[in-house]
C-alpha cells in the first residue's frame, strides 16, 4: 500500500494501480518537451492529470499508478487504469508508428535514442496555455512558467507527502489580470494568455467543438487566438487534439531539417520546410517531429558538457 494523502485533511491509504505496458518510456516522454509540471518522487514522478494529483512509477514493463483521491471524477468516466493509459496514449501502435518514419541516418539515429517516447494526451485548455507560454523560451523556462502559473493560480493537491498544483483553469486565468500573470515570468505572453483565457471563458471559443475539422481548419481556428501562431498550433494540435500528422517547427527542429537534410541549401524558408514535412514525414510527422527535437536537444546538451561539438550527421541533400 502506499501512503497518499488527498487535499483536504483527510489521509488515507490508496492501492496503487498496475499497468501493464509495451513499448513505453515514461521518463523520457515526460522529459521530452511536451508537457513541463511533472516532478521526480523517489523512483517516479509526481504530477496531475486533470484535477488529480498523480505518483507514477516505471519498473520494466508495468506502470504502479497512486492517486490522491478514491475516486476519479472525469468527462469519459474513466477509472484509474483507464484515465492514465489513455493520458499516456498506451493505445498508440508505436511499433508501427516507428516503423512507417522514414529511412534516413538522421531519423534512424532519433528513433533509437528515444525508444519508448509516447505522444501524450494532454488537456485541451492546458496544452494550449502552456505552448502560449512557450513562444522564445527554453524547455527549462517554460517548466518554471507553468509551476508559477499552478501555484498561484490553480488547486493544491498532496500525495506522496508532496504538493502539486492543478492548471489553472481560463476562467481562473480571466478573472487575473495582465500584471498578476507578469509575476508568473510570463513577460508579453501574459497579455495574450489573458485575451485568450477570456475569449475561452466568455464561452465565444469552444475549444471542444473543432474536434470535427480537418487539420487545415482546426489550424486556422487556433491561430486566429493570441499568441497563436503556426508553431503553437501545430503543438496543440498535436499534443491535445491528437493530430499526429502535425509537425511543429520551432528553432531547434528548423536547425535539425536545416543541418541533416538541406545541408547544401542557401535559400530555405519555414514555407518550405513545412511543404517539405508534411510530404516526407507523412502521417505521423508529429511522432517524428518529437523524436527528432528530443534527440538533437540531449545530444547538443550532452556536446555541450564535454566542450567539444560534434556536428550532426547530414544525409544525402533532399531536392
Amino acid at each position: 500500500m502506499l501512503d497518499v494523502e488527498g487535499s483536504g485533511v483527510e489521509r488515507f491509504q490508496v492501492e496503487p494501480t498496475k499497468i501493464v505496458t509495451m513499448d513505453f518510456d515514461l521518463a523520457m516522454t515526460l522529459d521530452c518537451g511536451q508537457v513541463f509540471h511533472w516532478e521526480p518522487s523517489g523512483d517516479g514522478f509526481v504530477g496531475t492529470i486533470g484535477e488529480q494529483a498523480v505518483f507514477v512509477e516505471q519498473r520494466g514493463d508495468l506502470l504502479r499508478v497512486a492517486s490522491a483521491s478514491s475516486r476519479w471524477d472525469n468527462e469519459q468516466g474513466q477509472d484509474a487504469r483507464a484515465t492514465v493509459a489513455r493520458y499516456f496514449a498506451l493505445d498508440h501502435p508505436l511499433r508501427e508508428i516507428c516503423a512507417s518514419f522514414p529511412n534516413d541516418p538522421a531519423m534512424n539515429a532519433a528513433r533509437d535514442f528515444c525508444r519508448g517516447l509516447r505522444i501524450i494526451r494532454q488537456p485541451k485548455w492546458e496544452c494550449l496555455a502552456s505552448f502560449i507560454c512557450s513562444s522564445m523560451k527554453q524547455v527549462a523556462h517554460i517548466r518554471q512558467i507553468s509551476h508559477k502559473l499552478r501555484e498561484r493560480f490553480g488547486e493544491p493537491r498532496r500525495i506522496r507527502n508532496e504538493v502539486v498544483y492543478t492548471f489553472p483553469s481560463a476562467e481562473r486565468i480571466a478573472a487575473s489580470s495582465e500584471k498578476e500573470l507578469r509575476k508568473c515570468a510570463l513577460g508579453y505572453r501574459a497579455k495574450n494568455l489573458l485575451a485568450t483565457a477570456r475569449q475561452i471563458s466568455s464561452g465565444d471559443v469552444d475549444l471542444e467543438s473543432p474536434t470535427q475539422l480537418s487539420d487545415t481548419e482546426l489550424r486556422a481556428r487556433l491561430c486566429d487566438l493570441p499568441g497563436v501562431g503556426a508553431k503553437v498550433a501545430n503543438c496543440v494540435m498535436l499534443f491535445a487534439y491528437e493530430r499526429l500528422s502535425a509537425f511543429p517547427i520551432d528553432v531547434w527542429i528548423e536547425r535539425v531539417l536545416r543541418e541533416k537534410y538541406f545541408p547544401r541549401a542557401r535559400k530555405l524558408n519555414v514555407a518550405r520546410l513545412r511543404a517539405f514535412t508534411e510530404k516526407y514525414f507523412g502521417s505521423h510527422g508529429g511522432y517524428a517531429q518529437q523524436y527528432l527535437f528530443h534527440h538533437a536537444r540531449k545530444s547538443r546538451a550532452k556536446t555541450n558538457r564535454k566542450g567539444t561539438h560534434r556536428p550532426f550527421v547530414t544525409v544525402p541533400r533532399v531536392r
